[in-house]
């Protein structure tokens, strides 16, 4: 029986609108988007202009400092736009699909029978590639590196979070080829993680050639940094590379059908949807073919993935390459008087500031609001409380912004990525924008590496 690793600290934050288990009926966009800005680190060279034709599969752009990687169009149709932004910088290529969906062709077989190189080409050649990210660093992972492990996390315990086990349902099949390709990049284990609040026999745990692992716990016990830390510790000078089950389920399609069918379940939850539920879109897919009428009136916030770690999005604009969850809760644009003052029966707080503290079963709608000004980052012990990894995050944070290069080293920075500081982030009295500080960390170890 698999071992089963507890994680004791952390929070889980019950929000209001999580997606039923079901389907919903959606149009199909007329136009898709592939975003530079999803793949950290990339600087795209373009392989088409406005106007040409591409196929599913067909490459957009490539990256600049590896051109075998390739990023390639969603759906069969014509390039719309190439939207820039400032400096001329890249950030969307827009194709309008076409009538027939039609597809480039890519090499099929049993992975296991394939050599390392075979798997790698296939994947650099269709575009599906990018799925494959590495640690240290959180970015895409370099196809000339063997990992020493693979790791893919079959549960999301962030708030709003789509249960993975039902969007993988009826893939089984795709799901153990995508895995059986997995076997063929590294040397090591491929780890699937699976989580004690799931059915035993599921989708993931009856999975072949890979080792399967049990963790119980608060979020962010679905974190592959604090998955990778209990199972098989990254140490200086070492790879490890991450899948989401989505991805894996793509590879499977890759080589049993030789096409980049980028199909995936996308969850439309939170507080200001009329029904929270789940859709089946092509990655990329415009925002609004799935949210058209099913969004009540106000202002709110559109957000790429869950309200911690997920990127703002318009109306209208486009699914992230990574998401699986479209999230849309209010804009936190009014403000109370004495809100803080207040009983506050029907807000959250971690401090136990409101009397709800004693209702922690029931789910919340949480705006935008920040709740306060920025202040100074003092030492509150807050953070260790909902911060599970064997890493002192105040003194990481302080050597990052010190630019301290040694000291950073020394306090684990390979370890994490930006997702795992969104907690403290989120109890944090001094309103600092810690992601976006450890992302300055991760880029500037990047540069001092390289």
């Amino acid at each position: 029986m698999p071992h089963v690793y507890k994680i004791r600290k952390g929070l889980n934050i019950n929000l209001t609108g999580k997606a039923e288990k079901s389907f919903g009926k959606s149009n199909p966009a007329d136009l898709y988007a592939v975003k530079p800005t999803d793949f950290h680190g990339l600087i795209p060279r373009l392989e088409v202009k406005e106007g040409a034709e591409v196929k599913a599969g067909s490459p957009l752009f490539v990256d600049k400092n590896i051109p075998e990687i390739r990023f390639t169009s969603p759906v069969s149709g014509i390039v719309a736009a190439i939207n820039r932004g400032e400096r001329r910088m890249v950030l969307e290529v827009v194709v309008k699909a076409g009538n027939v969906q039609q597809y480039e062709v890519f090499n099929t077989g049993d992975p296991l029978e394939m050599t390392r190189e075979s798997v790698i080409d296939n994947l650099l050649k269709s575009g599906l590639w990018p799925v494959v990210r590495q640690r240290p660093y959180n970015i895409i992972a370099n196809p000339k590196h063997t990992p020493k492990s693979i790791f893919v996390s079959s549960f999301d315990t962030a708030p709003l979070a789509p249960e993975l086990d039902y969007v993988i349902t009826g893939s089984e099949a795709e799901f153990q080829v995508g895995i059986n390709a997995l076997t063929r990049l590294t040397n090591g284990k491929v780890h699937v993680n699976i989580s004690t609040e799931y059915p035993e026999k599921n989708v993931f745990s009856t999975v072949q050639h890979a080792q399967v692992n049990i963790f119980s716990g608060p979020h962010p016990a679905g974190n592959l940094s604090v998955q990778i830390q209990r199972i098989d510790p990254l140490n200086k000078g070492e790879v490890i590379w991450v899948v989401s089950p989505q991805d894996v389920v793509m590879l499977g399609r890759l080589f049993s059908k030789g096409i980049y069918d980028a199909t995936k379940v996308v969850a439309v939850a939170g507080s200001e949807v009329k029904n929270p539920r789940y859709f089946r879109v092509i990655s990329g897919s415009s925002v609004k073919s799935i949210v058209e009428g099913n969004v009540l009136d106000g202002p709110h916030r559109y957000i790429g993935g869950n309200p911690l770690t997920g990127t703002q999005v318009s109306a209208g604009g486009f699914i992230g390459f990574y998401d699986s969850l479209l999230s849309v809760i209010p804009e936190g644009n009014q403000y109370e008087f004495l809100g803080w003052a207040l009983p506050g029966f029907n807000k959250y707080s971690f401090s136990r500031s409101y009397w709800s503290w004693l209702t922690p079963g029931r789910s919340y709608v949480l705006d935008t609001n920040m709740k306060g000004g920025h202040r100074a980052f003092v030492i509150t012990g807050l953070y260790e409380k909902v911060f599970p990894l064997d890493i002192y995050p105040m003194q990481l944070l302080k050597s990052i912004l010190a630019e301290d290069v040694d000291q950073m080293e020394k306090l684990g920075i390979y370890e994490v990525a930006e997702e795992d500081f969104a907690l403290c982030e989120f109890v944090c009295p001094s309103k600092t924008e810690m992601q976006t500080l450890v992302r300055k960390g991760l880029d500037l170890m990047i540069q001092e590496m390289s």
